[in-house]
């Protein structure tokens, strides 16, 4: 893992440097839109992998996303970057993952996701009838180990299951992802 991590974030930077050059040349959108493309939509690719990881496997990737906040914001590295990310409406990276896998939660629920995905969610059934069987939790299975932790039948339920009732029973996939993001940005920056 740690060696596919390194090779992500070399790719990203030399992105970015790439992009750098020709930054004057290109409208804010352009530049937006091209950041995105090469960059961030790399450092989303399977990175819901990275749950319950080290946390200086999802620093690497925090560390490319704030050069590329910055090369958007045209803001110098010395600046702090919790305003710009702020700004950009950007999710910090452990808050994204946790975002990927709640979305694949919320898919896999619905029966949206692939079938050997859905098998590994299960909705919690209380034996008789409780207030919490009206709440959409999750069944979350007992591991032994923090690898076991990490995986999505486990990962899963746990990170579901925190969520406020209403994010939960949204009506559509579109919803359910704004709901989430701003439910994640309001407990990450405090707003």
């Amino acid at each position: 893992m740690e060696k596919h991590i390194t090779t992500q974030c070399e790719s990203a930077f030399y992105h970015l440097r790439n992009i750098g050059k020709i930054k004057k040349y290109l409208t804010e959108p352009v530049l937006a839109q091209l950041i995105h493309m090469s960059v961030t939509s790399r450092l989303d690719y399977r990175n819901s992998l990275l749950y319950g990881s080290s946390a200086s496997h999802t620093r690497k990737f925090q560390m490319v996303k704030n050069a590329a906040a910055r090369l958007l914001t045209g803001h110098r590295k010395s600046d702090h970057i919790t305003p710009i990310l702020r700004d950009l409406h950007w999710l910090p990276v452990d808050k994204r993952i946790i975002f990927k896998v709640l979305l694949l939660t919320y898919k896999c629920i619905h029966g949206l996701a692939p079938q050997y995905l859905c098998s590994l969610i299960d909705l919690y059934r209380p034996s008789r009838p409780l207030r919490s069987g009206q709440t959409m939790q999750l069944a979350r299975p007992t591991t032994r180990s923090r690898f076991g932790d990490m995986a999505f039948t486990t990962a899963a339920p746990k990170i579901w299951n925190a969520l406020p009732l209403d994010i939960k029973t949204a009506c559509s996939v579109n919803s359910f992802k704004c709901k989430v993001k701003s439910y994640l940005f309001c407990s990450h920056f405090n707003c």
